[in-house]
């Protein structure tokens, strides 16, 4: 192999190594956007699941926010099906049903 062929192979190999350290970077400085995405917009899903089930014990069907509050679905270990909101900014107790 010529010197040019080796010049152009461990560039084209360099070049195929740039986007997943790019893509890397990219992934850790997103995550560190959404951990203080998250704080700036209140409690997350495990958390609001977390105050739900200190009043209900059971399995969660669904969780949906909307706006300020999470609506929590858990199906209880009798059977039944209980509805919990909570405040999504400060993890507040809103309702039970």
């Amino acid at each position: 192999m010529k010197g040019w062929q080796q010049a152009l192979l461990v560039i084209l190999i360099m070049i195929t190594a740039l986007p997943d350290s790019f893509a890397a970077r990219h992934h850790a400085s997103s995550g560190e956007r959404n951990r203080a995405d998250n704080s700036a917009n209140g409690i997350s899903e495990q958390q609001a699941i977390a105050i739900a089930q200190q009043h209900f014990r059971g399995r969660v069907l669904a969780i949906n926010r909307s706006g300020n509050l999470y609506r929590i679905k858990i199906l209880s270990d009798q059977g039944t099906v209980h509805s919990v909101l909570i405040n999504a900014q400060n993890g507040a107790l809103v309702s039970t049903r």
